[in-house]
């Protein structure tokens, strides 16, 4: 093996998530610029949410098979390494697909994973050339057979995150901790407790049955390409909430429009972009919001930022006061200290006209919580140090610290923290090795900022709601196909990259719409693409049902840890094996951006 392979051997490896080590205490530590309260379970913002531990009726609170979940140990020794990374991207007829680029990309600092290689070549240590996956490989026919259309959508229409008087049935749990779920046996969760009310305004902040703020707000946004596709088998959503002191006023009062513009500061950090929003008068926070050097009405927080030239952004409020004193640091990419994620995933619902849209029920709960800062140059050295790891210890696999009751952290100074549907329909919390299946994807591929995803493809001032509403309030019809950075339709491109819309090659909804039977592009549909890309994201009612049986399938199987894709025949487009440093058949390497 020559040097440069050699080298692109250890940068794939590292930059596609397959680090090594485990994190320092320094890693998982309350950082001492911290402007959450210690427990975050305990933080619901500014009013009573998730204060009332009283149980719900009995009937609400179904459990599924109470298997001990709480051993820190997997079956998979590589489960940070997804299904779809093991594609074949050369089809039958030798046609390339690059679905790859998607996540790994050349990489906007500070994530400097610059993880193109991934691209070109299967660069796994040799405990993951193996796939896991076995579920993408079974034959479930006859088991989505059996469920009938009534059945599945009776089934997804439940909400099986609130009671009908709107309590929440994950929190009654976990305020009651079943001994199968409490792992450090202390008779309490130490975790995450979920205080989200889905009970949104007309500003997308979410508020409690008293009707109080809670803190987290819903934004829209373009999803992720590929499996995040809703035409691939689920929906989702996200919110975000920012620490106490971004909601507050200077004297420590909670203020609507001071958490409105700070939101919109981190906004513009994070897309270094000038952000539209409501009229502000500038003197009520003393801070220029606009830079026009007076303080006076604005709609616009102007992005300038060059800290080595003396040039900064502003906070107002309490967050102001605590960044001015260096209490709470800044840089460009980087989201603040305390930040939080809520990412729920569901399945599809069908309406009486045939239209599809998002379902009550959930798949999956998602939470993040930044617990840490880290600079550039702790980044940098992140990448650096795994690098060198990789070289000197070339057998090992990425070990991550934490559990599944307090969630997994990563290096970059992030909790991640999961539940998934149980088999009686209800969500209880992941395993250790169910929460590490979203770690390589968080923190280890060149398309993310700060390990988030989602925040930086949110929808600008001018959308509905000027982006601040949910998809069951609103859906993605009459959304454009969003414009990269070389001006061509972010979708478009990527069905000329990948006709099937998906990783797997096995999409032909999508692929017999946007292209004929030779292969060429139908001129109509993608002119319909451009300016509304549900034609392109939202599956049929057809293909909805049969994507939500077979996940269903799994669910009560439970075999999460053998795969989460809704698979009816086995996939034919995705390896078994490779071989260490195997090409992976791509010839030209292309940006996410």
């Amino acid at each position: 093996m020559n040097n440069r392979t050699i080298f692109i051997f250890l940068l794939s490896l590292a930059l596609s998530g397959c680090f090594t080590g485990s994190d320092s205490s320094d890693a998982v530590a309350k950082d001492d610029t911290d402007t959450t309260t210690e427990n975050p379970a305990a933080e619901s913002g500014d009013s009573e949410a998730g204060e009332d531990a009283s149980p719900v009726n009995n009937d609400d609170l179904v459990f599924g098979t109470m298997s001990n979940i709480t051993a820190d140990r997997k079956d998979n020794i590589v489960p940070y390494v997804p299904p779809q990374c093991y594609t074949d991207p050369v089809s039958e007829n030798g046609d390339i697909h690059n679905p790859c680029y998607a996540c790994h990309t050349e990489s906007k600092r500070p994530n400097f994973l610059n993880d193109v290689d991934v691209q070109l070549e299967y660069g796994f240590p040799d405990t993951a050339l193996k796939n896991n996956w076995s579920n993408v490989y079974k034959d479930r026919t006859a088991a989505v057979a059996a469920i009938s259309d009534e059945e599945i959508l009776n089934y997804v229409r439940e909400d099986n995150y609130k009671t009908a008087d709107g309590r929440i049935i994950l929190a009654e749990k976990l305020h009651n901790v079943p001994a199968s779920w409490d792992r450090d046996s202390n008779g309490s969760w130490d975790g995450y407790i979920p205080d989200l009310y889905m009970d949104f305004d007309e500003n997308g902040f979410d508020k409690d049955p008293q009707g109080g703020y809670t803190g987290w707000r819903v934004f829209a946004y373009y999803p992720f390409l590929g499996t995040f596709m809703p035409t691939n088998g689920s929906t989702d959503d996200v919110m975000i909430r920012l620490p106490p002191a971004f909601r507050e006023l200077s004297e420590g009062q909670f203020d609507v429009e001071t958490y409105m513009v700070n939101m919109a500061v981190v906004e513009a950090m994070m897309k270094e972009k000038d952000i539209t929003i409501n009229e502000v008068d500038e003197n009520r926070y003393g801070v220029d919001l606009d830079k026009n050097g007076v303080l006076g009405k604005t709609t616009t927080i102007k992005y300038e930022w060059a800290p080595l030239n003396n040039v900064y952004m502003h906070y107002v409020g309490q967050a102001g006061v605590l960044a001015d004193s260096g209490k709470i640091k800044m840089a460009a990419r980087l989201f603040p200290t305390g930040t939080e994620f809520i990412h729920s995933v569901r399945y599809i619902d069908v309406d009486a006209d045939g239209r599809t849209k998002m379902a009550a029920r959930m798949k999956e709960l998602r939470y993040s919580r930044k617990h840490g800062w880290r600079d550039y140059y702790a980044l940098r050295n992140i990448v650096d140090d795994e690098l060198k790891e990789r070289h000197d210890f070339p057998g090992r696999v990425k070990e991550i610290v934490g559990n599944m009751e307090t969630g997994l952290f990563q290096k970059q100074g992030w909790t991640y923290q999961g539940f998934i549907e149980d088999d009686a329909g209800q969500l209880r919390p992941q395993s250790y090795e169910e929460t590490y299946f979203c770690m390589g994807c968080h923190g280890y591929i060149g398309a993310s900022n700060d390990t988030v995803i989602s925040f930086n493809r949110k929808l600008d001032h001018g959308s509905f709601r000027n982006s601040w509403y949910h998809w069951l309030e609103k859906d993605l019809s009459g959304i454009a196909d969003p414009a990269r950075e070389d001006g061509q339709g972010e979708y478009a491109y990527y069905l000329e990259q990948n006709p099937t819309g998906n990783e797997y090659r096995n999409n032909d909804e999508v692929l017999n719409k946007f292209f004929d039977a030779d292969g060429h592009k139908k001129p109509e549909a993608f002119n319909k693409l451009e300016s509304d890309i549900s034609y392109l994201l939202m599956p049929s009612a057809e293909r909805a049902l049969m994507l939500n049986k077979a996940y269903k399938v799994i669910v009560d199987e439970q075999s999460f840890d053998e795969g989460r894709e809704g698979v009816v025949k086995p996939l034919n487009a995705i390896h078994h094996e490779v071989e260490l440093d195997q090409p992976t058949g791509v010839k030209d390497v292309l940006s996410y951006y």
